[in-house]
């Protein structure tokens, strides 16, 4: 008999929509043809960790909460632990060290998956939100892979938070995808050779066929890589 998969505990709620997403995108890395061909997730959908980007200025800082969803996922049986928010991986050493199982690293993974996609890549572009670009997570992983991070002038990238929460309301229109893609380009017009997805939020938007470079979806990358691991020996 072959064994079963771990169970993968999901860090989520950050945004609902976001998770909900990933969950999707897990079923379909699965490729499962039966029920017990999927992967067990155990989702702790929780929309009450202390906002990440409120946290970069000063606000409450979420690793309290986010140490507290990794011990209750453990607790409940989780042998692996993945978290669908780019930002929050700010406190990704807050996390491990409240817990005894691995833990995905959502940033690692995606600079790991651009590497391998586009090796040729010099320029990358960064679409992320705020929290996670004050804590420099992919601008300092790209640099360490060898690539130069873009991201959006100041003004654009306030406009662009701003498309984000309008995202995260769950009501995304033509216009929205539109201005989504317009970020896209702006970064690909100022040279990227590639752009990041670091918001989960950002493929509820845009898709990798809406622009000419290639698209690095961290939902998808970090939702592939829990199957992966979940089925490893």
């Amino acid at each position: 008999m072959r064994r079963p998969a771990r169970t993968v505990g999901v860090l989520g709620g950050m945004g609902p929509i976001a998770t909900h997403d990933f969950f999707g995108k897990v079923l379909a890395a699965s490729n499962a043809r039966t029920d017990d061909d999927h992967i067990r997730l155990i989702i702790d959908n929780n929309p009450f960790v202390p906002d990440r980007n409120a946290a970069a200025n000063g606000g409450p800082s979420p690793g309290p909460a986010l140490a507290a969803m990794a011990r209750g996922l453990e607790a409940a049986g989780a042998e692996l632990l993945a978290m669908p928010c780019n930002a929050a991986h700010a406190w990704a050493d807050e996390i491990r060290a409240a817990v005894r199982i691995p833990f995905v690293h959502m940033i690692e993974e995606t600079v790991a998956s651009v590497r391998a996609a586009t090796p040729d890549a010099r320029r990358v572009g960064v679409l992320a939100a705020d929290g996670c670009l004050r804590a420099e997570l992919y601008q300092d992983a790209l640099f360490r892979a060898g690539s130069f991070p873009l991201r959006l002038a100041v003004g654009e990238q306030a406009a662009f938070m701003d498309l984000i929460y309008r995202v995260k309301g769950g009501k995304v229109d033509v216009a929205m995808r539109a201005e989504m893609r317009g970020y896209a380009e702006r970064l690909l017009a100022a040279g990227a050779e590639a752009i990041v997805a670091g918001c989960t939020e950002i493929p509820l938007a845009l898709a990798p066929g809406d622009i000419t470079a290639p698209l690095i979806e961290s939902t998808t990358v970090l939702a592939q890589r829990v199957v992966v691991l979940a089925r490893a020996d």
